[in-house]
């Protein structure tokens, strides 16, 4: 090889050296900016907090027209935000309007649709949420949230951990639990679990006001422990005002009224007045971390007031004068309060009329979030409705519970509109009330809108998918 040819080979050599070692570097600056840019996106999504209360009724807040329980806090928030006047739960009972809420599908398409079902062995007995069945967790898990469930989940079985809140989306659970365990004993329910069995802490009634209390101190201690590196979603499921709370400490609230009032509607509205404490902790504490700003906040209930334990949803009028309470798909059943909060984002003092549900949080979040619903889902994202932009509607709304052996138990209710459908299986007979002339569910019309009630019995019919845990699903009609 001559002088020339081996000048030229090194030249060639040296070329490509730089055109590689240039291209590497070209190829590491550009993943190093997608994924600077990933970060910096993910660090710019806002916060979520989902508070729930149990069995609060419609009427007992005193934004919602409650004029005896006091409730400064949560009054204060709802003139800070967006107060929703016609919002509605899942369904009527906790377990199944639950399931509504974490999936984003009405009852008729879940796989719980009562707190028990009937199970292989002919029992009735509690039915898990199917792992098909993608949750809220699992869903802002994939878009890059921290997440995290403290209180009741409802939504397992006590010896399958599998299908408790850690197992179903959620970093960090602390959870109350009942029943049996896989080894047969049972669960005392003052435990709380923390991830499954990692550790256990038990509840105290005599070292705390309130068993929500106790559930709050967890997520404060959350709130500064977690990583600040990328957003969360915090799922708060408080125990008030259920009817029962396994030991109340003592308290002096309402101390006046002991004389009027009977002890249990004394500790009913003390409680009610002690969650509003215990949620004005949680916003002191993310206005003290600075987070306050970049936090989306909802506050709800997962079905209307409760009429057990000797209480008595009409003292208070706990439900608002709407028709029925928990277990009744009637407006008093599933008609809820819901407070939207994000500072600087929602606009204060607002009040909205909009029909929405528990099915429409998840692809509300999803939106949110900027990422997708990975299952079919029944919902549509009201973020529009919290931002004062146009809003998609529903064509309907739609609910189902199944509670016991009995057909009595299996009822179902739509809303088209105006119209409110009701249908409870052991009548044979679909209810029609205009909501707009008639809130309280007083006067049945259906025998003057025939087409009204053919519409609402299509939906009854093709709504509710057959499920053999659900003997009545699908529907209770006659055949001609």
């Amino acid at each position: 090889m001559n002088k020339l040819s081996i000048i030229r080979s090194k030249a060639f050599l040296l070329l490509f050296v730089l055109a590689l070692t240039f291209s590497c570097e070209e190829k590491e600056q550009k993943e190093y900016t997608l994924k600077k840019e990933t970060v910096k996106k993910v660090l710019d999504k806002p916060n979520i907090i989902f508070l729930l209360a149990d069995d609060l009724g419609y009427g007992e807040l005193g934004s919602y027209g409650q004029e005896i329980i006091k409730t400064p806090f949560l009054d204060d928030v709802a003139s800070k935000g967006l107060r929703f006047t016609d919002f509605y739960a899942g369904t009527s009972v906790c377990s199944p309007s639950r399931a509504v809420l974490m999936t984003g599908k009405h009852t008729g398409h879940l796989s719980i649709r009562g707190n028990k079902g009937k199970l292989s062995d002919k029992r009735w007995g509690r039915v898990a949420l199917k792992k098909s069945e993608t949750t809220i967790g699992e869903m802002l898990q994939g878009a890059g949230y921290q997440t995290a469930m403290i209180g009741k989940w409802h939504l397992g079985m006590p010896e399958d951990m599998s299908t408790w809140a850690k197992g179903r989306g959620f970093d960090y659970a602390i959870q109350e639990q009942w029943g049996e365990s896989k080894k047969g004993n049972v669960i005392d329910e003052r435990v709380h679990w923390v991830n499954n069995n990692e550790d256990s802490i038990f509840y105290n009634y005599n070292n705390y006001k309130c068993l929500d209390e106790f559930r709050t101190n967890f997520a404060l201690d959350y709130l500064d422990e977690k990583s600040d590196d990328k957003p969360y979603f915090l799922y708060m499921s408080y125990r008030i005002p259920h009817a029962h709370e396994f030991f109340l400490s003592k308290n002096d609230l309402y101390g006046d009224k002991i004389e009027e009032w009977p002890e249990i509607e004394r500790r009913h509205a003390a409680r009610i007045t002690m969650l509003d404490e215990q949620i004005k902790r949680l916003f002191d504490k993310l206005e003290k971390r600075g987070e306050l700003e970049n936090t989306l906040i909802l506050i709800s209930s997962d079905n209307g007031p409760t009429n057990e334990n000797h209480h008595s949803y009409k003292f208070f009028n706990s439900s608002g004068s709407l028709k029925g309470y928990k277990r009744d798909v009637y407006e008093g059943g599933v008609r809820v309060p819901l407070i939207a909060y994000w500072k600087g984002k929602i606009k204060e003092g607002q009040t909205t009329d909009h029909p929405s549900t528990f099915y429409d949080i998840m692809p509300t979040l999803a939106e949110v979030a900027d990422t997708k619903v990975t299952n079919q889902i029944d919902g549509i994202s009201i973020l529009p409705e919290l931002l004062g932009k146009p809003q998609k509607k529903h064509d309907f709304l739609y609910w189902e519970i199944q509670e016991g052996a009995s057909v009595k138990g299996f009822r179902q209710a739509t809303r088209i509109g105006k119209w409110k459908a009701v249908r409870y299986g052991n009548n044979y007979h679909t209810e029609l009330y205009n909501l707009e002339a008639d809130l309280y569910e007083k006067n049945d019309i259906s025998g003057n809108h025939q087409d009204i009630v053919e519409q609402a019995n299509t939906i009854f019919k093709t709504e509710s998918v057959k499920d053999l845990h659900f003997p009545y699903s699908g529907g209770v009609f006659k055949n001609k």
